[in-house]
């Protein structure tokens, strides 16, 4: 639906929606803004904010091509928490954590846990 503004979002939840941009950004540099607000069911104008808080904080930095941008992520700036400041925590492992995440998440239930094979019975020859 192209315009539609997301249904509001009421509660917390666990993932920022700065993080949430983040991510999008980093599986799609050469996302437009459309797109990524889309995919994480924001509005158009508070993905601008949210991608000029990012910036103005270091974390991303973007080139004009034409009409579009290609965005940056800095992976070794620390996350704004203070005690993700002193652990270390920086963007890299958080987009690495979401990273693992998406990718156990894709596997097929089948993948995760080996299934028992049933065991093969001899077939009957077709030739007597």
């Amino acid at each position: 639906m192209r315009g539609a503004v997301p249904e509001p979002h009421t509660g917390w939840t666990f993932l920022t929606n700065h993080a949430r941009v983040l991510a999008a950004i980093a599986d799609d540099p050469d996302s437009r803004i459309r797109d990524i607000a889309a995919y994480c069911r924001l509005t158009e104008r508070a993905v601008q904010k949210i991608i000029s808080d990012l910036e103005r904080e270091g974390y991303l930095s973007h080139t004009r091509r034409g009409r579009s941008n290609t965005y940056r992520i800095e992976p070794g700036v620390p996350l704004r928490h203070p005690a993700e400041v002193e652990a270390g925590v920086t963007v890299a492992n958080l987009l690495s954590a979401l990273a693992r995440h998406d990718a156990q998440r894709s596997q097929s239930p089948t993948d995760e846990t080996p299934q028992p094979q049933p065991q093969s019975r001899p077939q009957p020859s077709l030739m007597t």
